[in-house]
């Protein structure tokens, strides 16, 4: 925790103030007024992510206020902020803060809630997620239509009563299979982590509705509602979810998936995103 603010865990923090000061930050270190466009990474799509164009700042996530270093292999610790030809500015997560992760769900949306600070308007989730329908095969790019969080906790605190009808922007997954028409969607389902689900749970996932299952997203999701923020989710189906996997499942195989899908995911984002 950067000395410099107060610390995100105590009761008595207002967690916006300390979103605040990561912005400035932010555009001191840029040289950037403001951004447009938050991108945060999941597992597999660093490489995809780099196909967006080069970055002309790159902060370490220990220099900004409230962000710590990346706990998740595969991952990178650092945040970057990429110049459009159209003049607009993309920033970048190289990781996220998970809710298994212990820090508090304060801890998980912080990156959201610097994005909006930082003057986006959208911002784009992706995650690593295990498949529920068969014809999805690893490294199959998926839009979030909607989820199920199976945390058990928001990050949304007091009296916040907020609308989540369209969560995941209508517009942005029209525009987005506007750029791919292949692009199926489906039901997001988020648990807690960090143990990989069981078959009888993936059941259960399926039961309820849903269609990819996965340890992020959700709680991400609806802090940028709160702030207002249009948002576009990508899960990126690195294997088949326990019980309909024949093998057991591993996060090396979720970065190998990354890795063999990169162009197709990067071509993805950099034209969804050049055109949001």
């Amino acid at each position: 925790m950067n000395d410099r603010v107060p610390d995100l865990t105590d009761p008595a923090t207002d967690p916006r103030q300390v979103a605040e000061a990561a912005a400035a930050v932010i555009a001191e270190r840029t040289g950037a007024a403001r951004h447009d466009v938050a991108l945060v990474l999941g597992s597999g799509w660093k490489q995809a992510a780099d196909r967006l164009g080069e970055a002309d700042t790159e902060i370490e996530n220990t220099d900004v206020p409230g962000f710590a270093a990346a706990a998740v292999e595969g991952h990178s610790g650092t945040l970057r902020s990429i110049p459009l030809a159209d003049g607009r500015r993309v920033l970048v997560y190289g990781t996220r803060t998970h809710y298994y992760e212990g820090r508090g769900v304060r801890a998980v949306v912080h990156a959201i809630r610097t994005a909006a600070a930082a003057g986006c308007s959208t911002v784009v989730l992706t995650n690593g997620c295990g498949g529920l329908r068969p014809e999805w095969a690893p490294g199959t790019p998926v839009l979030i239509s909607d989820h199920i969080n199976l945390t058990a906790t928001s990050p949304l605190e007091g009296a916040t009563f907020v609308d989540l009808t369209d969560l995941y922007t209508p517009r942005l997954r029209a525009l987005a299979r506007e750029v791919d028409p292949t692009l199926d969607e489906g039901v997001y389902v988020q648990f807690p982590g960090p143990h990989y689900e069981t078959p009888a749970e993936v059941r259960m996932a399926g039961i309820l509705g849903g269609d990819l299952v996965g340890m992020s997203t959700t709680l991400e999701a609806i802090a940028a509602r709160e702030a207002g923020l249009d948002v576009l989710g990508i899960s990126l189906v690195t294997n088949p979810a326990a019980g309909i996997s024949p093998t057991p499942l591993d996060h090396q195989e979720v970065l190998e998936a990354g890795q063999a899908a990169a162009a197709r995911c990067g071509e993805l984002l950099a034209r969804i995103v050049g055109r949001l």
